[in-house]
C-alpha cells in the first residue's frame, strides 16, 4: 500500500469517526440553521439591507449568507477538532499510535485531513442545499466559476480553523486548555478583530467607521488579510466587482496560501517532536 493510500484510509477512518459522533449530531441543528437558514433569508425578494440596499445577484445573497460559515461551520470546526490530539495524549493512544511505522508527517496529516473533512462534508451538502434555496426564491443560479471560488473558500476557512485547533490540541494534555484557545482565537477574528482595526485606525489617524472614506476602506482590507475571516471575505468579494477594498485577487490567494502552508507546517513539525 502505497504512503497516499495509507494517509487517505486513515484521514476517511477519522472523519467518519467524528462525522458520525454525537458531537456533530447537537452541532448539526446548528449548521441547518445558520447556513441553509440564512440564505433562504437573504434570498428574499423583498428584503432590504443597512443603507437601503438590495441583494442584485446569487452570489450577492451567497457573500452575505457566507456569515453562516463564519458564525456556524468555523465554531462547529473547533468543536470538531479540539481533543484530536489531547485526547489520545491524555488516554495513551497517541503513544500507540505514533510506535506504528507509518511516519508521524503522514500520520499529522491523516488527522488533519480526517478532522477537516467531518465538517466539509456537511458543510458542502448545506451549501449546495443553499444554491438551491437561492435558485428556489430568486429564479437563478451562480456561474461555474462563483461556484468553484465559492465552495473552495469555504474549504479553506475551515482548514484552518480545523489547523489552528490541531496546533493548540498538540501543544497541551489537557482537553479543557485545548478547547478554550480554539474558542478564544475564534472569537478574537470573529469578534474581536473589528476593535483591532478600530484601534490601528485611531492610531493612523484614519476616520473610523466612515464607509466613503478610501483611506478607511483601503486600511479595513488591508488588515483583513490578517485574518482568516477577513481573507475569506477577501476572496468571496473577488467574485463582486461592485465590491473594491483595494485588495487585489492575487493578493487574497496569497494570503490563503500562507493561511494553509504556515499552519500545516507548524503542526507536522509539532507531531514530529511530540511526547506522548
Amino acid at each position: 500500500m502505497s504512503d497516499f493510500s495509507r494517509i487517505a484510509k486513515l484521514a476517511k477512518r477519522l472523519a467518519i469517526e467524528r462525522m458520525f459522533s454525537m458531537r456533530m449530531y447537537i452541532m448539526l441543528p446548528i449548521l441547518v440553521l445558520f447556513i441553509p437558514g440564512m440564505a433562504w433569508g437573504f434570498s428574499d425578494p423583498d428584503i432590504v439591507l443597512p443603507g437601503g440596499h438590495q441583494p442584485e445577484n446569487a452570489m450577492e445573497v451567497l457573500f452575505y449568507a457566507s456569515l453562516g460559515v463564519v458564525f456556524g461551520a468555523t465554531v462547529c470546526a473547533v468543536l470538531l477538532s479540539y481533543d484530536s490530539v489531547s485526547r489520545e495524549r491524555a488516554s495513551g493512544v497517541l503513544e500507540l499510535r505514533l510506535s506504528q511505522p507509518m511516519p508521524r508527517s503522514h500520520q499529522a496529516l491523516s488527522i488533519a485531513l480526517g478532522a477537516w473533512k467531518a465538517i466539509l462534508i456537511p458543510t458542502w451538502v448545506l451549501l449546495l442545499l443553499s444554491l438551491v434555496i437561492v435558485r428556489y426564491r430568486m429564479g437563478e443560479w451562480i456561474s461555474a466559476v462563483d461556484f468553484i471560488v465559492y465552495f473552495v473558500s469555504t474549504a479553506l476557512i475551515l482548514l484552518w480553523y480545523v489547523l489552528f485547533t490541531l496546533m493548540a490540541s498538540s501543544f497541551t494534555r489537557e482537553q479543557a486548555t485545548s478547547i478554550s484557545f480554539g474558542i478564544g482565537m475564534w472569537f478574537l477574528f470573529t469578534f474581536l478583530w473589528a476593535l483591532v482595526t478600530t484601534m490601528v485606525a485611531f492610531a493612523s489617524g484614519v476616520a473610523i467607521g466612515q464607509e466613503n472614506d478610501a483611506s478607511w476602506i483601503m486600511l479595513e482590507g488591508a488588515l483583513d488579510l490578517l485574518s482568516p475571516n477577513g481573507v475569506y471575505h477577501h476572496l468571496l468579494e473577488s467574485r463582486l466587482p461592485q465590491i473594491d477594498r483595494g485588495i487585489a485577487s492575487w493578493q487574497s490567494w496569497g494570503m490563503a496560501l500562507v493561511w494553509t502552508v504556515v499552519p500545516f507546517w507548524v503542526f507536522i513539525r509539532r507531531m514530529n517532536r511530540v511526547i506522548p
